[in-house]
C-alpha cells in the first residue's frame, strides 16, 4: 500500500500562472473595416475557413495525442488524450476527451470537451520518449511549491513494467464525486468498486459504517436504520473534540474493505487488500453531538516482517491543510514507542506522503539535535524516536548535516544552519497527547 496526507485540493488560482497559450477560436474584427458591420474582411474569413477545415481533418482526435486544453484557471494548458468516449446526443465527430494534463499530478485528469481543446496546438505524431514538459514561466513561491508538491512522483520504487501496467488499469476515474457527511468530494483517482456501481458517477457514503450507495434515496433510507454514530472499534485516544478509534479488520471486513474503496479513490499506488483481516485501522474523528467524523485514517499490519509500522495514510481532502496528516504520522510513532520497537512506513510512499514524512522526520530530528547539540548518535536518536536509522541517515544527508569522518557518520549541529532548516520544514501540526493514549498493543490483546 502506498501513502498519501495532506494534499492540498487544486482550485481556481492553484498552479496558475505556468503555461498561457492565446486562445486562438476567440477572433476579435476592428469593425471600422467591415462595410456592414457584420462581416470580417475577406482575408480573415479565409483563414478561419481554413482553420475549420484543418479542426475537421484532425477530428476526432486520437489517443495519445497532445494539445492544449483550457483548464479551471482559464488558461490553457498542454495535456495528452488518454480516452474518449462518443456524447449520447451528437455527429460522428462528438467525443468527450479523457485528458492527463502533462505539468501536473495525475490527480487533476478529466473528461473535457471540444471548446476546451484548442485544435490549432494539435501534435498527433508523437514521440512517447518525450518527456513531460516543466513549467516554463516565472511564478511566485507559493505556486511553485504547489506545483512542486503536486509534481514529486512516488513511482520511484515500481519497474517499469509495473508502472505502465497500474496506469493502464487505472487510468480513467471511474467515481467522479462522493458524498460523504456534510461534505461532496471530488474524487482524484480510479477504484475498483464492484462491477454494479461502473455506471455511476457519484456515490453517497454513510460517514459512519462507510456502505455506499448509488442513489441519495438510499442512503437516506439507510442513515434510518444504521445506529453507528462513530468507526465501529476501540476509541484508544480522546482529547478535546478529537478521536482515534482502532478497526480491527478480521472483526469488521466489511467496515475495512469499504474503507479501502474509499482511500483508493484519493490515493493512487495504493493496492487494494480484500484480505483486511491482517490488518488494523486507526481512524482519526472530530466529534460532536451528531457523532465521530472521520477526517482521516491510517492502517497497519498486526505483524510485519519489515518493521512497517504504517501501510497506508489519507486525510481526506476537506480535513487537508489543517495539520492531520502530521499528527497521524506523529500518532504511528507514539504506537512503535509503546511498542517498544523503531518503525518506518510501507514502501512505496506516494507523492505527498513523502513530502509529509521528510517533514515529520525533519523536525523531530532536529529538535533533539538543538537541545543535544553534537553528542547523539543516529542509534540514540532512533532509540529515542522510534525512526528507523536509514530514515534518520536519509534525512540528515539530505539536509547536509552529516559528515564521514574516520570511519564514522559525524552529526554537524550547528544551531543556526538547524533554525535554518527547522524554518524550511514549516509548522509541525496537533501534538499527540501521549497521556490521553490508552492502548495495549495488539499482540497483547486478548
Amino acid at each position: 500500500m502506498g501513502s498519501l496526507v495532506e494534499t492540498p485540493l487544486p482550485d481556481n488560482n492553484c498552479n496558475g500562472n505556468n503555461h498561457h497559450h492565446h486562445n486562438t477560436h476567440d477572433h476579435v474584427y476592428d469593425q471600422t473595416s467591415v462595410p456592414d458591420g457584420n462581416r470580417p474582411p475577406e482575408n480573415n474569413m479565409e483563414a478561419e475557413a481554413s482553420r475549420k477545415r484543418r479542426a475537421f481533418d484532425v477530428l476526432p482526435l486520437e489517443v495519445g495525442t497532445r494539445v492544449m486544453c483550457r483548464w479551471r484557471d482559464t488558461k490553457y494548458h498542454p495535456v495528452k488524450v488518454i480516452e474518449r468516449r462518443r456524447m449520447h446526443f451528437g455527429g460522428p465527430n462528438d467525443y468527450e476527451y479523457y485528458v492527463h494534463y502533462t505539468e501536473f499530478n495525475r490527480r487533476l485528469d478529466e473528461w473535457v470537451k471540444l471548446e476546451h481543446l484548442d485544435l490549432d496546438s494539435v501534435e498527433t505524431d508523437v514521440d512517447e520518449k518525450v518527456e513531460d514538459k516543466g513549467t516554463t514561466q516565472k511564478m511566485t513561491r507559493h505556486q511553485k511549491r504547489k506545483i512542486d508538491e503536486s509534481q514529486v512522483d512516488g513511482h520511484e520504487e515500481l519497474d517499469a513494467a509495473s508502472l505502465r501496467e497500474h496506469e493502464e488499469f487505472t487510468k480513467v476515474k471511474n467515481i467522479a464525486t462522493i458524498e460523504l457527511g456534510r461534505y461532496e468530494i471530488e474524487t482524484w483517482y480510479f477504484s475498483p468498486f464492484p462491477p454494479e456501481y461502473n455506471d455511476s458517477l457519484k456515490l453517497f457514503f454513510c460517514e459512519f459504517c462507510l456502505n455506499f450507495m448509488k442513489r441519495k434515496e438510499q442512503l437516506q433510507r439507510h442513515m434510518r436504520k444504521c445506529d453507528l454514530k462513530h468507526p465501529p472499534g476501540d476509541e484508544i485516544y480522546r482529547s478535546g473534540t478529537l478521536s482515534m478509534f482502532e478497526v480491527d479488520g478480521k472483526k469488521n471486513k466489511v467496515y475495512g474493505q469499504n474503507l479501502c474503496y474509499l482511500a483508493k479513490l484519493f490515493l493512487d499506488h495504493k493496492t487494494l487488500y480484500y484480505d483486511v483481516d491482517l490488518f488494523l485501522f486507526y481512524v482519526l474523528c472530530e466529534c460532536d453531538e451528531r457523532g465521530c467524523h472521520m477526517v482521516g485514517y491510517f492502517s497497519k499490519e498486526k505483524h510485519s516482517e519489515e518493521a512497517y509500522n504504517l501501510a497506508c495514510i489519507l486525510t481526506l481532502p476537506p480535513y487537508q491543510r489543517k495539520g492531520y496528516g502530521k499528527f497521524l504520522i506523529a500518532f504511528s510513532y507514539e504506537l512503535s514507542k509503546k511498542e517498544g520497537k523503531v518503525g518506518t512506513p510501507e514502501r512505496p510512499l506516494s507523492d505527498l506522503g513523502l513530502l509529509s514524512y521528510r517533514g515529520y522526520w525533519t523536525r523531530v530530528l532536529l529538535d533533539i539535535l538543538k537541545k543535544h547539540k553534537s553528542n547523539i548518535s543516529i542509534k540514540e536518536l532512533s532509540d529515542m524516536t522510534a525512526i528507523k536509522a536509514d530514515d534518520i541517515l536519509s534525512t540528515l544527508q539530505g539536509l547536509e548535516l552529516i559528515q564521514y569522518r574516520k570511519g564514522q557518520h559525524a552529526i554537524c549541529a550547528d544551531p543556526k544552519i538547524l533554525d535554518r532548516h527547522l524554518k524550511a520544514a514549516g509548522r509541525g501540526g496537533l501534538e499527540v497527547d501521549v497521556s490521553k493514549l490508552i492502548w495495549t498493543p495488539y499482540k497483547e490483546q486478548g
